[in-house]
């Protein structure tokens, strides 16, 4: 029997900040780019009732710690349920089970943190972003943690969440925060762009995006969803989270392969965890575009959890729960 620590998502709301979580997740991604393995997500769904239950999976053996994301969604439109089972790395035990809700944001903005860290420009100063629910607020929490923005302009088709998304961040961020009318004039000089949004369409022209432009694409990942036009796609060095996930589901990256722009292999320049462990340059000039195509991975999330897991322990926080390894339990001994 081995005591596992249970994690509610209220228990983890104020253990960590935007810059922890992006700390945590970057060396998780030198891990995978050094060798550790990683899992694309697993995606399973019922017809009727509409719903689908999604997995991935990581094992980051310097973090001591594997595991990754179980959630649910849809079913009648009930809600969704996030589930972080997180196992030690050297003995498989379970060492807590997190109830991940709370730190999804957190824990996918610092991947898009990441990114903007190892593929933006130096001189980066104004952000554009295209949507206004919490993952926009996630990746903008984090990534103003790796790049002194003296800009940022927000757009979604409401005005009334823009309007909300600005007065979250006016007092936040040391910047010019203004919410504007349209995509293009959020892009207009914009440095990085952060897109993320449920829409199933192009929500940006690749005629907006400056030369020079950083792109963090995490609204949409599946076949036939592309929330960045594919010319885009085709002429900035395209890095995704897992090189294995942009050709099952990265549905941006698929539609310029389908359009006949990229080619599946040639046109994934690296992986994340490349560049950052230094097994690829990244970006290689001023004018160079480029994009990160965050899905989601077992990367950030058993980095993040791990991190939580450690501080909750300290801290005091959470409940134990008794669990039976498989030897005891088969056998009653």
């Amino acid at each position: 029997m081995t005591d596992t620590l249970f994690l509610t998502s209220a228990d983890v709301d104020d253990l960590a900040e935007p810059a922890d979580y992006v700390a945590a997740v970057r060396e998780g991604y030198r891990q995978i780019g050094e060798g550790a393995p990683a899992e694309p997500r697993t995606k399973l769904g019922r017809e009727d009732p509409r719903g689908m239950l999604t997995t991935y999976v990581a094992l980051l053996p310097e973090t001591g710690a594997m595991g990754g994301y179980t959630y649910s969604s849809g079913f009648g439109e009930r809600d969704a349920w996030f589930m972080t089972p997180l196992f030690d790395a050297e003995s498989g035990e379970p060492l807590s089970v997190i109830d991940g809700a709370s730190m999804n944001p957190f824990k996918t903005g610092a991947a898009g943190a990441v990114a903007v860290d190892a593929l933006a420009r130096e001189d980066a100063t104004e952000v554009a972003v295209i949507g206004s629910g919490s993952q926009a607020r996630g990746q903008l929490r984090a990534t103003a943690t790796v790049r002194p923005f003296d800009a940022v302009r927000v757009f979604s088709p409401t005005a009334e969440n823009r309007e909300s998304f600005v007065a979250e961040f006016d007092d936040r961020l040391d910047a010019d925060v203004r919410a504007v009318e349209s995509a293009s004039e959020a892009l207009a000089d914009a440095d990085v762009v952060i897109t993320a949004t449920t829409s199933s369409d192009p929500v940006i022209d690749d005629d907006d995006v400056e030369p020079g432009a950083h792109v963090t694409a995490m609204g949409q990942y599946a076949p036939g969803k592309n929330e960045l036009p594919p010319e885009l796609v085709a002429r900035a060095t395209y890095v995704p989270d897992l090189r294995d996930r942009a050709t099952r589901d990265a549905g941006s990256f698929l539609a310029a392969v389908e359009a006949g722009l990229v080619d599946a292999e040639a046109g994934i320049a690296a992986d994340l965890g490349e560049v950052v462990a230094g097994g690829h340059p990244g970006r290689t000039s001023d004018d160079e575009v480029t994009v990160f195509d965050s899905g989601g991975t077992g990367i950030e999330t058993v980095a993040a959890a791990h991190m939580l897991y450690e501080r909750a322990r300290e801290a005091g926080i959470g409940d134990t729960i008794d669990f039976a390894p498989a030897s005891e339990a088969l056998t009653g001994k």
